[in-house]
């Protein structure tokens, strides 16, 4: 799959004059339809009425580096763990949301729930489970128990790890750099809490959460380069400056230039 190609089919084509003339003249063609521009991301030639987005000009240096191939794929992955974030942030805002509804509202929430329980202790037992046993209800009549101030501290502690599920979401959506940088931390601050979770009770939820989060945190150091992995920031870009068009029409031009100059005869 060209990912380059699907990137511009989402995005449109992103084109660049640059004010070097010749390195000009390498990323342009005539066409029936006007002067076609070399986009960036695919290398397709495009006019500015096909779907071109962006068309910028200025000195070669100042060019966008775009992401292309195989970093197109990674992004995608990247959004997959997003969109994970998003369900999560989804889960935790509605149970901050339940928490802070049953602090004003648990007298009815009471009164309604001894009202069910014959039928709920009658469906436990056609289930074939042990109502005296099981944990969802011990869980529902402690929290009865439970003072304002608690619950309050509940809800604020459920609303404050959504918004960074919220976040680490949206960064890894945008593709971001501030974004990778945060997920990565904000996982790695919860991963001892998550394995000494499973030393109190293994279960597939808890095994899939951890294994999630371990490969988010391998995954973004080592493809980002983060922290200084592999070179860090500076090695991440020039990957994408060795892989731009602009750069290896450079390349060729100077190439170009030195067999001229060691061909002309002294």
């Amino acid at each position: 799959m060209d990912w380059s190609l699907f990137g511009c089919a989402r995005k449109g084509h992103v084109t660049y004059a640059p004010d070097e003339p010749e390195l000009r003249d390498r990323l342009t063609a005539p066409t029936a339809g006007g002067t076609a521009w070399r986009c960036l991301r695919c290398g397709t030639f495009v006019t500015d009425g096909q779907h071109c987005t962006q068309h910028g000009r200025g000195p070669a240096a100042a060019a966008p580096l775009l992401r292309r191939g195989r970093e197109l794929r990674d992004e995608l992955i990247l959004r997959v763990f997003a969109v994970e974030r998003f369900i999560r942030f989804a889960v935790f805002a509605a149970a901050a949301y339940g928490v802070w509804r049953f602090k004003y509202d648990r007298g009815h929430i009471q009164q309604a729930f001894n009202h069910d329980l014959p039928a709920i202790r009658q469906l436990y037992q056609d289930l074939g489970f042990n109502f005296d046993h099981s944990k969802l209800i011990g869980l529902i009549q402690h929290s009865f128990t439970l003072d304002a101030r608690t619950l309050t501290y509940l809800a604020i502690g459920l609303v404050l790890y959504a918004l960074i599920e919220l976040t680490e979401g949206v960064g890894l959506w945008l593709g971001q750099r501030w974004g990778e940088y945060f997920a990565m931390v904000a996982t790695s601050v919860f991963l001892p809490y998550e394995v000494y979770d499973l030393t109190v009770k293994v279960t597939w939820l808890r095994v899939g959460a951890l294994v999630i989060n371990l490969l988010l945190v391998a995954y973004l150091v080592w493809t980002k380069r983060l922290f200084g992995v592999r070179g860090g920031k500076q090695a991440y870009e020039a990957r994408l400056r060795t892989d731009s068009f602009i750069e290896v029409e450079q390349a060729a031009l100077a190439a170009s230039a030195s067999h001229k100059a060691g061909s002309t005869p002294r």
